[in-house]
């Protein structure tokens, strides 16, 4: 695999204890691939990451699947919540005025081979983990096995799934860590103002 190129400055490097369970909240990535004709695809698709795969499903009239090569270098692009930072805001802007806009936001990139698998047993078999991911907290969690076989068998035909080995992990949390106390809780109360949950969004 080529390096990474995920810009993470030090003080905005996700804590590695943190990057599996951001990934698994979100449950969601852009997957970007290259054909042979050096165009970039990208697909947005619900995922697990499980050991060192991370795995999904697209439509089969979705032509990504058909220019993916397997074996095939991958990124796979999670990313949580974002949110514009207005400089006025910051407490350091009434001391000095030295403040400029930015952007506070959290992502996680994957990198890895990519396959395709085009086989209903496994597509079934992700397909109900899945679900099972997203129902398990509900008080009557549906399942796959809860719609008519025959029924199940048809909306199976229509997707296709892919599979990412996992070589390489970068993760960046860029939540106002760089700036002092005041400067963060200026930047929590603002978006509060705005009509935006601060959680998630600012550095504690």
């Amino acid at each position: 695999m080529p390096e990474s190129h995920l810009y993470v400055p030090r003080f905005n490097a996700m804590d590695a204890d943190d990057v599996r369970p951001f990934v698994d909240a979100v449950a969601t990535a852009q997957l970007v691939t290259v054909g042979d004709d050096g165009m970039p695809d990208a697909t947005f698709l619900p995922v697990l990451w499980e050991g060192d795969r991370l795995v999904g499903h697209l439509a089969r009239a979705n032509g990504h699947w058909r220019r993916i090569v397997d074996g095939s270098p991958a990124l796979a692009v999670v990313t949580g919540p974002d949110t514009y930072v207005s400089p006025s805001w910051y407490a350091s802007k009434a001391e000095h005025g030295k403040v400029v806009p930015t952007w506070n936001y959290s992502v996680v990139h994957l990198r890895g081979r990519v396959v395709v698998h085009d086989d209903p047993q496994w597509v079934r078999a992700l397909v109900t983990r899945l679900t099972d991911r997203h129902e398990q907290q509900r008080e009557e969690p549906w399942a796959v096995s809860d719609a008519p076989e025959d029924y199940v068998e048809k909306n199976l035909r229509p997707i296709v799934g892919v599979e990412v080995l996992v070589e390489s992990v970068e993760a960046k949390a860029k939540l106002s860590q760089n700036r002092s106390d005041e400067d963060r809780a200026g930047v929590a109360a603002g978006l509060a103002a705005d009509g935006a949950d601060p959680s998630g969004l600012v550095a504690p």
